[in-house]
């Protein structure tokens, strides 16, 4: 225990020695002292402590070359004597009793000074600060009235919501420029990293918080740059079938077949796989059959091929195909394929036309269409069969009516063209609002 008490005593007294060593004068002491050069130091140290502003209060009274400071002060640091004290030759220590003075009238005459002082220096400061006013007004205001001149944008963007992005962007940076030219007059351009920096912050919290809509707005620059699709093209977005009404700058708007108005996200879009019908104007139809297996499939392609080549909306080139597609338990499925031009006939009316008029072309020439068949097999036993011809009651022969049934009259093909009310339709919403879809934009 005693080991213990010297070993931490001779490790403190070496810090307690520095403690009273820090702030003293470091050196020799002189041997020989005198009323005179502690006067000499004295008025030394008075005449530098009257240069300090704050210290007016403060005595120095210098002793065999121990300087002792008193009085009060405000708010100055009375630390900064001690340094001063120990640097004059011929100080020997220290002795700081400054307190701080607790008088209402010494700590407001200060105060009164330094807000006289400021309105001062905000006045000699006033013609610098309109003079940098007025010069980042300047360019604020002609980066403004470039970007109101709509016509060199107009030419130089595709639509007019890119013309207005190059606008917003130039007012933008106009502005900033303003504020540089102002702060390089006041010399006060040190500020710009600072406010850059909690700019950066705040956008990259603000970006968090609407992302979605951001994500919507670089998507519609992208498709108003890039247009996959024209106004009036049928697509299909993501499993939504509808004519292109217009792009804004954050959905695009198709128009269903029944006439609803679909609003899709352009991130959405952006992102979607697009199937466009009227970027091709050639559309293929095919439908399946199922004819009797005991009629010729040969003769069914042949009568299937002649009604789709004789009809008006079908295109010679490429030409109406058949083929058996499948041989099932009651019918032979024949697949019969035929190409329109979406621009003169409607696709859906077109084929459900065609069904039906190669349905009666193979009626008429008694190729059976039958339902689905199935046999039943009854092992053991089954329920009775009752009123079943026997041999008795069966006739000798079957009689045929000598009159055969008159011939029903081939079909005729109904019109089939575009309904133009929907393309009214569509032009009257168009017209209701900006449209980021131009015909002056390159395609994908």
């Amino acid at each position: 225990m005693i080991r213990t008490l010297a070993l931490v005593l001779a490790l403190l007294l070496p810090l307690a020695a520095h403690a009273q060593e820090e702030g003293q004068p470091n050196g020799e002491i002189a041997v020989e002292a005198d009323a005179t050069s502690d006067a000499a130091i004295e008025r030394r140290i008075e005449g530098i402590v009257a240069e300090l502003d704050g210290f007016d209060a403060v005595e120095v009274e210098v002793r065999e070359g121990i300087v002792t400071f008193s009085g009060e002060v405000i708010d100055a640091d009375a630390a900064r004597l001690d340094d001063l004290a120990a640097r004059v030759q011929g100080v020997v220590a220290v002795e700081n009793e400054i307190a701080a003075s607790t008088d209402i009238a010494d700590r407001i005459d200060p105060l009164a000074d330094r807000f006289r002082a400021r309105i001062e220096q905000a006045v000699a400061f006033t013609p610098l600060l309109l003079v940098a006013l007025f010069a980042g007004l300047a360019v604020a205001t002609l980066g403004w009235m470039l970007a109101g001149w709509r016509r060199p944008w107009d030419r130089l963007a595709p639509n007019a919501f890119i013309a207005e992005i190059y606008r917003m962007v130039l007012r933008l940076v106009a502005v900033l420029l303003g504020v540089v030219v102002a702060l390089d007059i006041l010399n006060l351009t040190g500020i710009l990293a600072g406010v850059f920096g909690a700019a950066g912050i705040v956008g990259l919290a603000v970006g968090f918080a609407v992302r979605d809509t951001v994500e919507n707005f670089i998507a519609s620059v992208l498709l108003s740059l890039r247009q996959p699709f024209r106004p009036d093209d049928l697509v299909e977005i993501e499993g939504d079938l509808g004519t292109v009404v217009r792009l804004t700058s954050r959905a695009t708007i198709l128009l269903d077949p029944d006439g609803n108005h679909l609003r899709i996200p352009n991130a959405t879009v952006f992102k979607a796989k697009i199937l466009n019908f009227t970027r091709n104007p050639q559309r293929r139809f095919g439908f399946v059959l199922g004819i009797d297996p005991g009629d010729d499939p040969a003769e069914a392609k042949r009568i299937g091929l002649e009604v789709l080549r004789g009809l008006d909306f079908v295109l010679d080139q490429p030409p109406p195909q058949a083929w058996i597609d499948n041989i099932g338990a009651s019918t032979i499925d024949m697949q019969y394929f035929a190409w329109v031009d979406q621009t003169a006939a409607l696709w859906p009316v077109a084929r459900s036309e065609a069904i039906r008029l190669v349905m009666d072309a193979l009626t008429r020439a008694d190729i059976g269409l039958p339902e689905p068949t199935y046999r039943l097999n009854l092992l053991g036993g089954g329920l009775p069969v009752v009123d079943l011809p026997d041999a008795e009651n069966r006739p000798d022969e079957v009689v045929l009516s000598e009159s055969e049934p008159a011939a029903l009259p081939a079909a005729e093909a109904e019109d089939v063209t575009p309904e133009p009310e929907m393309e009214g339709l569509a032009q009257a919403e168009r017209e209701r609002s900006p449209n980021l879809l131009t015909a002056a934009a390159p395609e994908e």
